[in-house]
C-alpha cells in the first residue's frame, strides 16, 4: 500500500510515524490496568506508574514532588514529550498536520489559564494542569498564570490567534459570570485556524481530505458538547451564537431545537453518516442518567469513531490523530484516579469518571 503524499515539497513519512505510534500505543494502559489503579492509593498509583512508560517523568520529578502533584506534573510531561515525538518523527505536509492538530494543547493552556483565575486556583495549580505541547513558549504560560484578573488574561493573549474571540466574549463572560463564553471563544478560534492555507475539500488531495474529515468529526462533537451545557448553564444563552462553523451533523438551527430534547439529539445522529459506525455509543448515550454520563459517552463515541476511520485508512494522518485521542483520554483518566483517590472517592465512584475504550 502506498503512502499518501501532502502536495509539493518534502514527502510525507507515514509508513514510519505510524509504526513508531503503533508501539507507543500498546503501551497505553487498558481496562484491567484501570481496575487495578482505582483500588490504589496516590502512594500506590505513584509506584504503579515508576514501572510503566512514565518511569523517566515519575524519576525525574519525584525529588520536587509528591503526591497527586508527582503524578499530574508527570502525567503533562508525558503527555507533551510524546506529542513533541510525533513533531520530531514526521516531514512534509504529515509535520504540517500533527502541528496544526496540537495546537489544541494552545487552547488547552488558555482555558486551564483562565479557569484558574477565575477560581483563584493560583500559579502553582494552573502550572500543574499546563500541557507543553502546543506552540506558546513558556515565558507566555508562566506569565498568564500569574495575572489576578479574566480581563487581564484576554489582553495578554490579544496579539494570539485567540485575542479576537476572547475580547468578543468577555462582555458575555462579565454579563453572565461564566466562563462558557470564553472557552467556546477559544475552541472555536482554534478550529477556524485549523484549516487556514488548506485547500478546499474540492480541490484536496486525499490525504487533506481525510484530515478534513477528521476535524469535522472533532467539531460535530465539539458542537453538541458546548451545545448541551450552554442549554443546561441557566443562562438564556442562545447555543446558537456559540455554533462552530465547519461541522455536517447540524445546522445553527437544528442543534438549537435538539439540545433540549436528548432522545431527539442522539436519534438524529443516529440517522446521520456517522449513525452506523457509532450504534453501539448511541446506545450508550441513550442510556446516560446525568449530562457528565453524556459528555463521558459523547467522548467514548469520538474516539471509537477516531479508531475506525483509522482502522478504515491506515496510512493516513488517521492513525496519528486516533493515538492523540486515546493518549490524551489515558492522561485524563490517570488525573480522575489519582484526584478521586485524594478525595476519598470509592473505586465504583471513580469508575464513572473514566472514559475506557
Amino acid at each position: 500500500m502506498s503512502a499518501l503524499y501532502g502536495g509539493s515539497g518534502e514527502a510525507s513519512n507515514y509508513e514510519y510515524v505510524i509504526a513508531r505510534v503503533a508501539s507507543r500505543r500498546a503501551a497505553l494502559f487498558d481496562a484491567d490496568d484501570y481496575r487495578k489503579l482505582v483500588r490504589m492509593g496516590t502512594g500506590e498509583i505513584a509506584r504503579f506508574m515508576e514501572e510503566s512508560e512514565y518511569e523517566a517523568e515519575m524519576n525525574a520529578l519525584g525529588a520536587r514532588y509528591s503526591g497527586v502533584d508527582l503524578i499530574e506534573y508527570a502525567l503533562n510531561r508525558n503527555l507533551a514529550k510524546h506529542f513533541n515525538d510525533l513533531l520530531r518523527w514526521a516531514d512534509g505536509r504529515l509535520y504540517d498536520y500533527i502541528a496544526r492538530y496540537l495546537r489544541k494543547f494552545d487552547a488547552w493552556n488558555v482555558k486551564t489559564a483562565l479557569r484558574g483565575i477565575y477560581s483563584d486556583a493560583g500559579a502553582d495549580a494552573i502550572q500543574s494542569d499546563y500541557i507543553r505541547a502546543g506552540e506558546f513558549d513558556d515565558d507566555l504560560l508562566d506569565q498568564l498564570s500569574t495575572l489576578d484578573t479574566v480581563p487581564a488574561a484576554v489582553e495578554l493573549l490579544e496579539s494570539t490567534m485567540f485575542g479576537d474571540g476572547l475580547e468578543a466574549a468577555l462582555e458575555d463572560h462579565e454579563e453572565t459570570g461564566l466562563l462558557v463564553p470564553l472557552e467556546n471563544a477559544v475552541d472555536r478560534a482554534f478550529f477556524e485556524d485549523i484549516d487556514e492555507g488548506l485547500p478546499s475539500r474540492e480541490r484536496a488531495g486525499r490525504a487533506t481530505e481525510l484530515y478534513l474529515d477528521f476535524i469535522t468529526t472533532e467539531i460535530d462533537f465539539r458542537n453538541v458538547r458546548n451545545a448541551l451545557r450552554l442549554a443546561r448553564s441557566g443562562a438564556g444563552m442562545d447555543p446558537a451564537a456559540y455554533y462552530i462553523d465547519g461541522g455536517t451533523l447540524f445546522s445553527p438551527d437544528e442543534l438549537n431545537q435538539l439540545v433540549n430534547n436528548t432522545d431527539q439529539l442522539i436519534e438524529h445522529i443516529r440517522e446521520s453518516s456517522y449513525g452506523e459506525d457509532l450504534s453501539d455509543a448511541l446506545d450508550e448515550l441513550a442510556d446516560a442518567d446525568s449530562l457528565i454520563d453524556f459528555e463521558h459517552a459523547l467522548d467514548t463515541a469520538l474516539l471509537e469513531f477516531a479508531d475506525t476511520l483509522a482502522n478504515r485508512y491506515p496510512v493516513s494522518v488517521l492513525p496519528v490523530l486516533s493515538y492523540v485521542l486515546a493518549k490524551e483520554r489515558e492522561v485524563d483518566n490517570v488525573r480522575a484516579v489519582a484526584r478521586g483517590r485524594e478525595a476519598g472517592l470509592d473505586p465504583d465512584e471513580i469508575e464513572t469518571e473514566l472514559v475506557i475504550q
